[in-house]
C-alpha cells in the first residue's frame, strides 16, 4: 500500500466580488516508502499549492479544499489542527521553496533547529545542540557550531536553503516534500544536497515528493513524475517512459526547451510559447490549448479525460505525440 494517496485534491481560492480561482483541480497520485515522486512544470501550475494543501498549511479563510489526502490510513484534511501539528515535523516534513520567509528573522538558527529536535524528539541542552550541529554539518554548512549562534539575515541564501533542509530531515520523517529544494545553491551544493535526500530515502526508506521545474533533478532523482498544467495531471509515467517517449505536448515542449550539449552550435532554444496565463477553463476543453502547436478542433470540446496505455503511461490529451525520432532528452542514467 502507498504511504500517501492523493485523490482528487481540489484546492479554490475565494475572494468577495471576485471570481473563484481553482489552482488544484482534481490531482491524484501517490507515494510509497522508499519512492521518489516528483511534481514539474512551470510556476503558477499548482504544484506549490498541492504540497501546502497536504501539510496544512494553507489559511482558513477564502480557501476550499476537496478530495482526499490519506497518510498511512489518517485521512490529512479531515485531522485535528492539533493532531496535525503532531506529524509535521516528525512523520512528514517540508522542505520550503523561499528560505528567507520561511525563517524567523529575530531568532537564531541554533533555536530554531533545536526547537524540532526538543519537540518531535525530546531532546534537551547540549544534546540538542550538538545534534543541531552535526545536521548543519550533514547539509554542508561551514563552522556549524558558529553557524547555530547566527542570525538568517547573517548566512548567505545557499546556508539558509541548508538550514531549512537540516530543519525538515531533523527527525527522518516518513514523507519528505521538497519544494524546489536546490533553487538557491550552486552546482556542487546541489549534487550534495541530492545525494543527502537520496541517502535518506535509500537508508531509511523515506517516500519523497519532489516539487521542481529543473528536469535535470527529476531525471537524476524521481521513479514516477507528474507533469502538472494549469492544476490537473496532464502526463504521468514512469521516470524513463517519461525521458524516452513524452506524449503529452506540454510535456515535449518542456524537454525541448532544454539547451542541449549534442545541438549544432548556434541552434536556437525552443521554449513553449506563451505563459501559463494564456489558457483555457478545464470544462471548456484542454487548458494548454492556446500554446499547443498540436491543437486541433477536437482539443475545445469539453475536458479531455487522463487515458492509460497498456504500459501504465498516463496522459491527457486528444492528439497526443506518438511519434518520437530524437533521442532522451536527458540521460535518464545519470545519478
Amino acid at each position: 500500500m502507498p504511504l500517501l494517496t492523493v485523490d482528487d485534491l481540489s484546492v479554490t481560492f475565494t475572494q468577495k466580488g471576485k471570481a473563484d480561482v481553482r489552482a488544484v483541480d482534481g490531482v491524484s497520485f501517490s507515494v510509497s516508502e522508499g519512492e521518489v515522486v516528483g511534481l514539474v512544470g512551470e510556476s503558477g501550475c499548482g504544484k506549490s499549492v498541492t504540497s501546502l494543501a497536504l501539510m496544512g498549511l494553507l489559511a482558513n479563510r477564502g480557501v476550499k479544499i476537496g478530495g482526499s489526502v490519506n497518510f498511512d490510513g489518517v485521512e490529512l484534511l479531515k485531522l485535528r489542527k492539533d493532531a496535525m501539528r503532531d506529524l509535521r515535523g516528525r512523520e512528514l516534513a517540508m522542505i520550503f521553496q523561499d528560505p528567507l520567509s520561511s525563517l524567523n528573522p529575530v531568532v537564531p538558527i541554533g533555536v530554531q533547529v533545536t526547537e524540532i529536535l526538543q519537540r518531535h524528539r525530546n531532546m534537551r541542552g547540549e544534546a540538542a545542540r550538538k545534534e543541531a550541529a552535526d545536521l548543519l554539518d550533514r547539509v554542508g554548512i561551514p563552522d556549524p557550531t558558529r553557524r547555530l549562534k547566527e542570525y538568517p539575515h547573517q548566512l548567505s541564501g545557499g546556508m539558509r536553503q541548508r538550514a531549512l533542509i537540516a530543519m525538515a530531515v531533523a527527525c527522518a520523517p516518513r514523507l519528505l516534500i521538497a519544494d524546489e529544494p536546490t533553487t538557491a545553491l550552486d552546482v556542487t551544493i546541489q549534487a550534495q544536497i541530492l545525494e543527502l535526500l537520496k541517502e535518506l530515502v535509500d537508508s531509511q526508506g523515506t517516500a519523497l515528493l519532489m516539487i521542481t521545474h529543473d528536469l535535470g533533478v527529476v531525471a537524476g532523482l524521481c521513479d514516477e513524475i507528474n507533469v502538472l498544467y494549469g492544476g490537473r495531471v496532464v502526463e504521468s509515467a514512469a521516470r524513463r517512459n517519461l525521458f524516452a517517449a513524452p506524449t503529452h505536448p506540454y510535456s515535449v515542449g518542456l524537454l525541448g526547451s532544454i539547451p542541449r550539449l549534442d545541438a549544432p552550435r548556434g541552434e536556437p532554444l525552443k521554449p513553449v510559447r506563451g505563459s501559463v496565463n494564456d489558457n483555457i477553463a478545464w470544462q471548456d476543453g484542454c487548458a494548454f490549448a492556446p500554446r499547443c502547436d498540436h491543437y486541433t478542433m477536437e482539443c475545445l470540446q469539453g475536458p479531455p479525460v487522463l487515458a492509460e496505455s497498456y504500459t501504465g503511461h498516463k496522459y491527457r490529451c486528444v492528439n497526443p505525440i506518438t511519434e518520437h525520432t530524437a533521442p532522451a532528452v536527458i540521460d535518464t542514467e545519470a545519478s
